[in-house]
Formats: structure tokens, sequence, C-alpha cells
């Protein structure tokens, strides 16, 4: 199955699925499978890797591709389909299944989870549509951020990253809501060290499947949540809440702002400041001397 079949599935009502779902392998079925159903097939297909049990999966996981493209499309201009995300997508999500690793007790929607946004950013990266003007002021913040940080050692207020860029505070307000509205700050764009063969670190590497990228890549994947885990310590501890509650979670920015007490837009810019803070406290502890 081929992952522009399974994007049209993506689309198409839960029901859609269900049905595609039933249909393969010539079975009559009327449910999703059961949970015991579902740990054979894992084992099935991680045994004899057949194709019927692979496209069996693929479809029935296949709705975690739109909720992915959904959340991301959120943050991104109009004239980015989200159908082009779905598709961008299914290539995140049939890596997962090929790699992941059931035995080792992880669960798969949160691996594949973040297989499916690295995907996604992936290709979004490779057209380089985000405006440069933009990218310049990121990479201002997280300038700011390191700076400001390496002198007091500790996370700078607003106040002083205003100072620092000579900004008033509606240009940096607005400056992280552009840098939001493009999806330029993820937190899977901080993972992009290579690992072995050339693949790139996402999120879903430091979660689960480090076997797979071979001792050396093993080694990177624990070395780099070791060095996330240290720098997102670092953090505000709002900051820290809305990182937590949006990657690890799964929480909408809505859902995040109801806990929170403030609206949708004020967690935007949290999210979008907490993560180029991140991103600059990570290359600061890359470039640290062992």
């Amino acid at each position: 199955m081929s992952a522009e079949n399974v994007s049209e599935l993506c689309s198409s009502p839960p029901t859609r699925g269900r049905r595609a779902w039933s249909n393969l392998g010539n079975h009559v079925r009327t449910s999703e499978p059961s949970d015991i159903e579902l740990q054979e097939l894992w084992s099935n297909y991680k045994a004899e890797a057949t194709a019927k049990a692979r496209d069996v999966l693929i479809v029935h996981y296949s709705p975690l591709v739109k909720y992915v493209a959904g959340r991301v499309a959120a943050g991104l201009p109009q004239n980015v389909e989200q159908s082009d995300l779905v598709s961008y997508g299914m290539f995140g999500l049939i890596d997962a299944i090929d790699k992941f690793e059931p035995e080792r007790g992880f669960k798969f929607e949160t691996y594949a989870i973040a297989r499916i946004k690295g995907a996604i950013l992936d290709e979004l990266r490779s057209i380089d549509w985000v405006p440069r003007s933009v990218r310049a002021k990121a990479r201002q913040i997280e300038t700011a951020y390191a700076k400001i940080e390496a002198k007091h050692h500790r996370p700078p207020s607003d106040e002083e990253l205003m100072e620092e860029l000579d900004w008033t505070d509606d240009q940096l307000q607005t400056a992280l809501m552009q840098i939001s509205h493009v999806g330029l700050a993820a937190l899977d764009e901080i993972l992009s060290i290579g690992g072995d063969g050339g693949d790139s670190i996402t999120l879903g590497d430091t979660i689960a499947d480090t076997s797979s990228h071979g001792p050396m890549g093993a080694f990177e994947i624990a070395e780099t949540r070791q060095m996330l885990a240290q720098a997102i310590n670092g953090l505000p501890e709002r900051e820290k809440l809305v990182l937590t509650l949006y990657y690890y979670e799964n929480l909408t920015l809505q859902e995040i702002g109801r806990v929170l007490g403030v609206t949708e837009s004020r967690v935007c810019q949290i999210h979008t400041k907490s993560v180029l803070h991140l991103r600059a406290r990570f290359s600061a502890l890359e470039h640290e001397p062992a």
C-alpha cells in the first residue's frame, strides 16, 4: 500500500478506515481489532514482515497522520494544504511501523506521532518556504537568549530580551507570533544532530527505538536525551509546563490555555518563546567542553 493510497484514507471519515481494515486479508470485520489482536498483528509483522500485516497496521494507525497534520497545519499559513501535510506524514507513519519495537514496552502512538511530525517538518524544511525575515528574527531571539543566559546564568526575562534586542514589547510579541505561524519553532527542529547512517534524531528517537540506529546512533540518542532533559529542566516553570503538555501529553494549544487560564494566542507565544529558549540552551550545551 502506497503513502498516497493511505493518505486518501486519512482524509476520509473514520468509518472508511474501519472498512478498509475489515476488508484487508479478505476477512469480514465490523469493528477495529482488540488489543490482543493488535499485539498478534505486531508480532506477526515483526516476525515475518508480510505486506498484508503492514498494510493493516498502516490503515489502523492512519488517523494519527490526520491528527498530527491538523496540529501542524494550525500554525501554518493558509496556502499550505493540509492534504499535502497528510501525504508527507504518511511516510513518517510507514517509517515508524517499520522501525518500532513492541518488545521495548513503549506505546506506538507516542513514537509514531513524533515520527509523523518529523516527516512533515523535514518536507517543509526541504521546500524552504519560511520567509527569510522570520528566520532572521528567530536567530536574533536565540542569540539574545544565549548571550543573556551566559552572562547571568539564568533564563532572561522579557524585559531583558527587549533591551538586548532593542525591541518594544509589541515587537517581541509580534515576532514570536510570526515565528509560531510558520511552524519554525518546533521541538523536533532542535534535535538535528546526525545519527548512524546519516539519519537525523527526532523527538521520537529520544522516546524509543534506540537500538535500530546501531551502537553509535544509540549512544548519540542517549546523549541527546540527557542534554534535552537538562535543557528543559533549566526553563521557567510555565515554559516547561507548556512543552510537557503539548509534546508529551498531546494537548492542543487551546486545551493548554484552559489549563493555564490564558488565551490560546498567549500559549502560542509561550510555546514559541520556550522552544527558541530551549534551542539556545541546547546549542550552548552541545558546545560546552567535555
